[in-house]
């Protein structure tokens, strides 16, 4: 039976994420490309750069709403999403550990700011192998046209359908240019990948919500009071320690994308963006915040789990006030 004066409570910190490993690069890896319920051959995800956030004023026309026929005011992430350039098609078997890269074709057009990133790239144009099991596009980005940064970024992305279908595709690809409006919907549904904030070297009260001790605490106030038990004679990885914190990759799923523009004078505040300024190609307006700071990369994919909930919103105003 617990003694009168004995504190008892829940754990402190989430073991939801386990290890709090920092990222390798400054923008994420997508393991697996989700076809949940796309019919059509298409791309499944495309790579844009987060400008910052705003609100906007919207009208719910959700059917079934509480808030149906009102006005709200939204927090909003504008994404600028310049076109995506090809780099190559790649061409995968199964094997026993995974995937294998069995034959690339490169493009034939590449741009020299693409030296930035990688230092030779093969102009071998190998064929199509008889046998393969998936086809996957890679593309590069192009943040010269964002004003922000210089060195492009290069992704691996997935496709729908069949494999004939993937080829067909990518083959009409390989020489253009690619658009996010050739990928995404307005009132659908993504998913958000991408690096969080690095916070540096922080306690357990910031790493991990642990209660802060009363003033006349043994040693400390914004510690743990124990480390463990005696036995195990060992300290638990499930103790809250202090440590570095940020700069993980995490992703947000089933983030409702309310607009898709092309209009960057309806956005933009006065004096830009901060750490950012203006934006200057296609954009998304997507509800909520998302992980990383600004100018950041960040990797947009249709759901791997969608959400069949239905949202439809009315733009009214988007706030320009200056946030300097």
């Amino acid at each position: 039976m617990a003694g009168a004066n004995r504190y008892y409570g829940p754990r402190k910190g989430s073991l939801q994420i386990w290890p709090r490993v920092r990222a390798k690069r400054m923008y994420s890896r997508i393991r697996n490309w989700s076809i949940n319920g796309i019919k059509d051959t298409k791309l499944l995800g495309f790579l844009g750069y987060k400008a910052g956030m705003t609100h906007i004023i919207v009208k719910d026309n959700t059917p079934n709403s509480l808030n149906k026929g009102k006005n709200l005011s939204v927090a909003a992430t504008i994404i600028e999403c310049p076109p995506l350039k090809p780099l190559s098609i790649r061409f995968y078997k199964k094997a026993h550990d995974g995937l294998q890269i069995i034959s690339e074709i490169p493009t034939t057009k590449v741009d020299k700011e693409l030296k930035r990133k990688v230092s030779g790239i093969s102009k071998k144009q190998n064929s199509v192998p008889e046998s393969y099991d998936d086809v996957r596009l890679m593309v590069y980005s192009q943040p010269r046209l964002t004003g922000v940064q210089k060195k492009p970024q290069i992704i691996e992305v997935g496709f729908s359908g069949t494999k004939e279908q993937k080829l067909e595709l990518a083959k009409q690809l390989l020489e253009k240019e690619i658009k996010v409006t050739d990928i995404f919907k307005e009132g659908s549904y993504l998913d958000v990948h991408g690096i969080s904030k690095g916070k540096g070297f922080q306690g357990t009260v910031k790493r991990y919500g642990v209660k802060i001790r009363q003033h006349k605490s043994e040693k400390v106030k914004r510690g743990i009071g124990s480390l463990g038990s005696w036995h195990p004679n060992r300290v638990l990885y499930t103790v809250a320690q202090a440590g570095r914190m940020g700069m993980h990759q995490r992703t947000d799923y089933n983030r409702f994308l309310i607009k898709i523009e092309k209009d960057a004078t309806k956005v933009n505040p006065k004096g830009g963006f901060m750490h950012y300024g203006l934006v200057k190609n296609d954009y998304l307006i997507i509800k909520g915040s998302i992980p990383g700071t600004a100018n950041r990369p960040i990797i947009l994919t249709d759901p791997v789990r969608p959400n069949k909930k239905i949202l439809s919103y009315e733009i009214l105003e988007i706030n320009k006030d200056s946030k300097q």
